[in-house]
């Protein structure tokens, strides 16, 4: 059931952003009175499961059998189809080619502007419902647990993370790693002194060989509930114990966890702290590498930043998060084309892991925006085939004032549709590889 939640969630988020990037097309056309001869959701190669043409309308709207995306045809316009019959007639009033360059270059962008206004939309409505809560990074006095390439940098496990370069780190989100990534020197408490640590040029490339991330926090292990008739109870555990160590080697939450997996059936000795007082107990945890306990979250432990915003001041928070976003995006599209990069690069596989297998209304709609951010960046690329091949040869028109070699565009479409496919194949393929060999 989780994994059918997942697909679900996904295919609905897509659907949504797939709808409205292509209700921009249709409205800036529309807007222009140039004809839309058809508007698909989905793409129906062969089959359209439903379609329907309005009384007096130069439309048909229908939903294709391939969820993999959509599109809407328009009058004078060399696009997926390739339909070229059209464009051996004298241009048409109502056709695309007829129209001045402005407004062609609109009816172009507006799949991109509409993904970014639900991506604006969207972001505004979670900041106005969820506010932001956020855990300080310096109020986890266990500090951070590295990755082998941080720890190369120069990093150590329980270091605190201060600064990048001048800015002060507040929390351990996206923003402030970014920040931290791209600095020349980070600041560190550790054994309570500030250090600095430089930076190595390639920490990203780094980190995408390695696929291990940056790091994490550092949090204790701690119980919250024992459940009955478990090798926890049995031990006499109890709600607050720490445990400490495992076999005498220092253990917080992640390294308990990886010590218990792999030590199923094994008798192990726990250093448990109770108060004031440290116990010694045998533990045996049975053949899935459980004990039988729940542990303490970090709201529980620690003191959370919670900011709520009105519904005036959401809007900008919005825009200015859709921005941040679109622009993170497109800056770490030049890693795609590194070996580092291309090794990393996923298809719909990656994108269903970032969905909860239990639906959360804030996680999906935070996906779905960042999905629309995904879709804007991507389809100005100027990649013939995408909305950025259009743009370029219309922007080629606006400058030369020339019309592009109709013949060029079309071997270009081909080219462009045959290297989406070459690279939707490759990154779903690194899907499954990932999940099967790895």
């Amino acid at each position: 059931m989780g994994t059918l939640t997942v697909i679900l969630q996904l295919i609905a988020s897509l659907s949504l952003l797939v709808f409205v990037h292509e209700l921009g097309h249709f409205l800036f056309a529309k807007l222009f009175k140039i004809r839309v001869e058809k508007f698909r959701l989905f793409f129906d190669p062969w089959l359209t499961l439903f379609h329907f043409k309005p009384k007096n309308s130069d439309t048909d709207y229908g939903i294709g059998w391939l969820p993999l995306g959509g599109y809407v045809k328009i009058s004078g316009m060399i696009d997926e189809s390739l339909d070229t019959d059209q464009m051996e007639k004298p241009a048409e009033s109502w056709e695309f080619r007829a129209h001045p360059t402005w407004q062609r270059l609109l009816v172009l962008l507006g799949g991109v502007l509409f993904n970014l206004l639900a991506a604006i939309l969207i972001y505004s409505g979670l900041t106005y419902t969820y506010g932001d809560t956020y855990l300080p990074i310096d109020a986890v006095e266990e500090g951070m647990q590295f990755s082998e390439v941080a720890k190369k940098a120069g990093f150590q496990d329980g270091d605190i993370l201060l600064k990048a370069d001048t800015t002060k780190l507040v929390a351990f989100d996206e923003d402030n790693v970014r920040l931290l990534l791209g600095a020349e020197t980070v600041t560190v408490r550790r054994n309570g002194r500030e250090e600095r640590i430089v930076m190595p040029g390639d920490i990203m490339q780094q980190m995408m060989k390695e696929q291990k991330g940056f790091a994490t926090y550092r949090f204790p292990f701690v119980v919250d509930s024992v459940l009955p008739n478990m090798a926890a109870e049995k031990a006499g555990l109890k709600v607050g114990d720490k445990i400490v160590a495992i076999n005498g080697q220092t253990m917080y939450r992640s390294d308990v966890y990886v010590t218990l997996h792999n030590n199923p059936g094994k008798e192990l000795n726990f250093s448990i702290v109770r108060g004031s007082d440290t116990l010694e107990q045998k533990i045996t945890p049975n053949e899935q590498g459980i004990i039988g306990v729940i542990i303490r979250g970090p709201a529980d432990m620690y003191q959370l930043e919670r900011i709520k915003y009105g519904l005036l001041e959401s809007v900008p928070v919005g825009v200015g998060r859709a921005i941040k976003k679109m622009t993170n995006y497109a800056s770490d599209l030049k890693y795609v084309f590194t070996p580092e990069g291309l090794s990393n690069v996923g298809g719909f596989g990656s994108m269903a892991s970032l969905y909860p297998e239990t639906f959360s209304f804030e996680v999906f709609w935070s996906m779905t925006a960042f999905l629309s951010v995904i879709l804007a960046v991507g389809n100005v690329l100027p990649i013939p085939a995408l909305d950025g091949g259009h743009i370029v040869f219309v922007l080629y028109e606006m400058i030369t004032r020339k019309k592009p070699n109709k013949k060029f565009v079309l071997r270009a479409q081909v080219a462009g549709m045959f290297f989406l496919i070459f690279f939707m194949l490759y990154v779903n393929l690194n899907d499954v590889f990932r999940h099967f060999f790895k």
